[in-house]
């Protein structure tokens, strides 16, 4: 199995000391519980939905020839909600729009999983990531993508919002990243792709 990991700069793991973030953690469980898997972390600092829209399919395609067992997860947003002179950097509509292109293409080759945008330290940006991961969930279940909001139990997280705020106000450290991978490793629709190997 060759899984690639598409997003920003969460799923690139930023701000991890280990390097490895939460993609890295999920595929080393995945890994010591014996599976045999290759992980391509395809995360971009500052990348929006539609940055990503833009490239993921030319990194995906050479690394996942039709040859290969080949998964991705996708998980962005973060970026789209952030202001920057008195505007979303992505409208939100925009945001679903893109969201809808590249999950409609992806899911005709692979198969495919969504992660939502995780919380920062900022109380009203979490407000927009919130309603942006709700409306990513209601488009990923139109799609019958599996989607694992993760904004709602990272904010109740000691782990990921301590660490963001003492670090930059949006990464955070090793425990963070931990947190996350242990909630995707938890997450039925992850599981199933190793059960069934």
């Amino acid at each position: 199995m060759r899984i690639c990991f598409v997003g920003d700069s969460f799923v690139n793991g930023t701000g991890d000391r280990a390097s490895l973030g939460w993609t890295g953690r999920l595929c080393a469980i995945a890994q010591h519980q014996g599976y045999d898997l290759t992980h391509y972390n395809l995360g971009v600092r500052r990348e929006t939905s539609a940055d990503i829209r833009q490239r993921w399919y030319a990194e995906v395609a050479v690394r996942l020839p039709e040859t290969v067992d080949g998964r991705l997860v996708f998980s962005f947003g973060v970026n789209d909600t952030t202001f920057e002179n008195q505007a979303f950097r992505v409208e939100p509509e925009a945001s679903l729009d893109n969201a809808a292109a590249i999950l409609t293409q992806a899911q005709k080759q692979y198969p495919v999983l969504m992660v939502g945008p995780p919380p920062v330290a900022d109380l009203s940006h979490n407000h927009r990531i919130v309603h942006l991961s709700e409306r990513l969930a209601a488009l990923c279940a139109q799609l019958e993508v599996p989607f694992l909001d993760v904004v709602a139990p990272l904010q109740r997280s000691k782990a990921w919002m301590q660490e963001v705020a003492t670090y930059d106000g949006a990464h955070p450290r090793e425990a963070g990243y931990s947190a996350l991978a242990q909630l995707v490793h938890q997450w039925p629709a992850w599981q199933a792709w190793f059960s069934k190997t």
